[in-house]
């Protein structure tokens, strides 16, 4: 990763906010909240059938499978670092997203064991089909100066 990289942009993938999926994701995840289960208490408590605020990180499942980097790294020496949602206006059951991302920071810092630490910034935009921008997600990777070791 290096700083020449920040202003990539993806291509951008649609996912459709599916009705089942919201439920077999909050099923994975363990979460039994009935607004992801009951669209009559969903709709009472939060206007309507919602997923669980990291259901968009199955995004993964909608791309066409090509790999499209956005940083170059070694994936040897690759941590994920951090995630981030900033929810703008609430998602549904039925709509349609789409996700545009682009490398927003890429940075230095010294790591603690020696040697230097590269940091990557993802940021992917949501919007709904009616234009509005409904989620910001935020994803830091770190590269590490060297492969991490098995101890």
């Amino acid at each position: 990763m290096n700083p020449s990289e920040i202003g990539n942009t993806g291509k951008p993938v649609t996912m459709h906010v599916e009705r089942g999926k919201i439920r077999e994701f909050a099923r994975a995840i363990k979460d039994d909240n009935p607004i992801y289960f009951d669209e009559s208490i969903a709709r009472q408590r939060v206007g309507g059938l919602m997923p669980p605020p990291t259901f968009t990180m199955t995004l993964g499942f909608w791309e066409d499978g090509r790999p499209r980097p956005l940083l170059t790294y070694d994936v040897r020496r690759l941590l994920h670092g951090e995630q981030e949602f900033e929810y703008l206006a609430p998602i549904y059951a039925g709509d349609v997203l789409t996700a545009s991302a682009r490398v927003a920071d890429v940075y230095e810092k010294a790591g603690s064991r020696g040697g230097t630490m590269t940091f990557g910034v993802l940021e992917t935009t949501f919007t709904n089909q009616r234009g509005e921008v409904v989620l910001l997600s935020r994803s830091t990777l770190i590269e590490t100066a060297a492969p991490v070791k098995k101890e």
